[in-house]
């Protein structure tokens, strides 16, 4: 059965599994936009809770961009329905000028912000998010489509970091019919976002092709699961780089004032060297990520450099600069006056230093 088949209502044994492992949480915040995955979110967590004599404080909340005229209405209805529930809830609103161009990109960076704002201002180190099975294929297509690498391409994950809060899938892999199906069994109603099928959007365009995939055995559930292998590679290789930065580290005699050895960097495989380029570019440089591409184009150049008798090169990326001289890679802020002042270098260092220290993860591995 596809993931598009399966109609079946999740029952009260299966909600409880979903978000068991929340259950030690102070309090959580639900993101509830009024549409049939949020609110089908809802509805299955304050059924978890209400099962539970102890257990986090929920708290819905809305946010209302102001970009459709039906918006405070939906707002409205979730408040109403959160009430039946027994669950506080909170409408946020996003105010002021909105941007001409990648409108969607920027209300999703607003509305994450909002939320995460509203989680620390009630104690919830999680925010709850109503993405879907359906959500992670699209996603799929989506980095398909620009050329992700293998960490793109694992999609999303049931829990990550965002603005200093977790957050947490519990759905991810419920097909939305199932939680459409789980609304009408109650009889709870739901908003429909005609945006959602606004073909000037990526998204939508996706969706109208996915029964076409769908037919050709590249369905939600198959692609979802390529972005599970995917997600176990990737975690494998992080571990490799992890052994990678210590033994460059620990063969680094002078510390982290000496860069590290180029040779051992170059002898490494292709896959690793990119990986610990793109670290330490992120941990020195100040404009955010380096895009992999721009990554990968350096990193021909450092190779190239590398394979010179008297290797020199000297290139910016993303707010840090990488450099080669007297046979060592130097990675520095962008305005660094000497290679030495390297923070990413330092921190590589040290964390070598802390390996079977875990006292030393709060003050010495930031960023893990």
């Amino acid at each position: 059965m596809s993931a598009a088949e399966d109609a079946t209502p999740i029952s009260a044994a299966e909600a409880a599994t979903l978000f068991d492992d929340l259950h030690s949480a102070p309090a959580l915040v639900i993101a509830v936009s009024g549409g049939p995955d949020s609110t089908a979110l809802l509805v299955l967590a304050a059924r978890w809770r209400a099962a539970r004599k102890q257990g986090p404080a929920l708290l819905a909340v809305t946010v209302d961009h102001g970009l459709r005229p039906e918006s405070a209405r939906e707002a409205r209805a979730v408040k109403r329905l959160a009430g039946k529930l027994g669950i506080r809830h909170r409408t946020l609103r996003w105010t002021g000028s909105k941007p001409t161009t990648a409108l969607q990109e920027e209300a999703r960076h607003v509305r994450y912000q909002l939320l995460a704002a509203a989680a620390r201002g009630a104690g919830a180190p999680c925010v709850l998010t109503a993405h879907t099975l359906d959500d992670q294929a699209e996603t799929v297509l989506l980095r398909m489509a620009r050329g992700s690498g293998i960490a793109g391409l694992a999609a999303m994950a049931r829990q990550s970091r965002r603005d200093g809060v977790v957050l947490a899938r519990p759905l991810l892999h419920i097909p939305k019919a199932r939680l459409v199906a789980t609304l009408k069994k109650a009889r709870i109603g739901f908003a429909d976002d005609p945006t959602n099928r606004d073909a000037s959007f990526t998204r939508p365009r996706l969706r109208a092709i996915m029964p076409a995939l769908a037919a050709e055995g590249c369905d939600a559930r198959n692609l979802a699961r390529l972005a599970s292998r995917l997600a176990r590679a990737n975690a494998a290789l992080e571990l490799l780089v992890d052994g990678a930065e210590r033994y460059l580290a620990l063969k680094s005699k002078d510390g982290p004032r000496a860069g590290f050895d180029a040779a051992l960097f170059a002898a490494m495989p292709e896959e690793i060297r990119l990986r610990l380029l793109k670290r330490v570019i992120d941990r020195t440089g100040h404009e955010g990520p380096a895009e992999l591409g721009k990554v990968e184009t350096l990193l021909v150049a450092l190779d190239l450099a590398l394979g010179e008798r008297e290797p020199k090169l000297k290139q910016t990326l993303a707010g840090a600069v990488i450099s080669v001289a007297g046979g060592r890679v130097w990675a520095a802020g962008l305005g660094a006056t000497t290679p030495p002042t390297v923070t990413a270098l330092t921190w590589l260092y040290q964390r070598a230093e802390c390996v079977g220290r875990p006292q030393c993860r709060a003050g010495h591995w930031p960023g893990t």
